[in-house]
């Protein structure tokens, strides 16, 4: 295969508080290819956002922050890079849709001169061709009526259409990575299918990568071609989405397609129990031990390691390794 557009190795980011130093994000490693759609997944406070925005450099600035390990880019580590010159890479060739799209947009500019600003700073673009820009990115993400839309401001806008006006802010600056945090968060079921579609077009269009950061499985299973599951800062499980589907490895990864309902299944969902653990005091073990079923003694004293089989299907887990060296003799 190509080399990868985005290789991450080693990610850790960390926040020193008055009550210790959280690991938010704990040794990651993961790529993404061209054209592939790589779905992040996991409960609230797993370490997700923290993982898009250590990649694009928004934390890390204070002395309370650090963020270590290798960010290549298209070969370019991003955190060697000088902030003026992750500023031309940031917007134009890595773009983000954020995750709530009224605090994403300022509410005293139109949503037309928000995304021409994109083509203006990174093009060099002049004014008109800038605005003509913005209108043929709304026509884009399908928002009708562009030319008098693009002089309304957000409150204006429905929630799915300031989502849509997000989107046609990131892709202003043709972006060859696109990092989409819950994209389709508080949308209905209708809107949420057509941000999802028009993410996988654009994809198809422009050949670019996409990390799709989420909570919600049946979004993975629609859009995504590889997901890595991730759980008190750790990547936990990595796989194909058919494989990890069909084929689930972790504790974890299983409790969530548990909880997931199921089309003409009466039976009660089966919820994980417990409550994730807390990232100032993590033990040297493995941080879902407390609420798995299978745990065992070592399982509390020694954090597991990703271990692949001959299928690159990795988890990090003691009752997997096992299965792995039987299936490796």
């Amino acid at each position: 295969m190509n080399e990868p557009l985005l290789e991450v190795k080693s990610l850790k980011t960390s926040f020193r508080t008055d009550m210790g130093t959280v690991k938010a994000v704990d040794d990651i490693s993961f790529t993404i290819h061209r054209g592939q759609i790589l779905g992040i997944v996991g409960e609230s406070g797993s370490g997700k956002s923290i993982t898009s925005q250590s990649i694009l450099r928004l934390v890390g600035h204070k002395k309370s922050e650090s963020v270590t390990g290798e960010i290549y880019f298209e070969g370019q580590d991003l955190l060697s890079l000088k902030e003026r010159q992750m500023q031309r890479i940031r917007g134009k060739d890595i773009s983000l849709i954020a995750q709530d799209p009224m605090t994403s947009l300022n509410p005293v500019y139109t949503v037309g001169n928000q995304i021409a600003e994109v083509p203006l700073i990174h093009e060099q673009m002049s004014k008109t061709s800038a605005w003509k820009k913005a209108i043929e990115m709304i026509t884009r993400v399908g928002i009708p009526s562009s030319e008098l839309r693009a002089k309304q401001y957000p409150h204006q806008f429905s929630g799915g259409m300031r989502q849509r006006g997000v989107i046609a802010m990131a892709l202003a600056g043709n972006p060859k990575l696109l990092i989409a945090d819950e994209p389709t968060t508080a949308l209905d079921v209708t809107i949420q299918s057509q941000i999802l579609e028009l993410i996988r077009d654009l994809r198809d269009e422009t050949g670019a990568g996409v990390m799709l950061i989420t909570h919600d499985l049946g979004v993975v299973a629609e859009i995504c071609d590889h997901v890595a599951v991730m759980y008190a800062g750790k990547i936990v499980e990595k796989a194909s989405v058919a494989e990890l589907f069909s084929n689930p490895k972790h504790p974890y990864t299983k409790g969530l397609l548990a909880s997931l309902p199921k089309l003409g299944n009466k039976e009660r969902l089966k919820p994980i129990l417990g409550q994730p653990p807390n990232l100032h005091n993590l033990s040297s073990g493995c941080a879902f031990a407390d609420r798995c079923p299978f745990v065992m003694e070592k399982c509390r004293e020694v954090q597991p390691l990703l271990q692949a089989d001959k299928k690159g299907h990795q988890a990090a887990c003691y009752l997997y390794e096992e299965e792995v060296r039987h299936a490796n003799d």
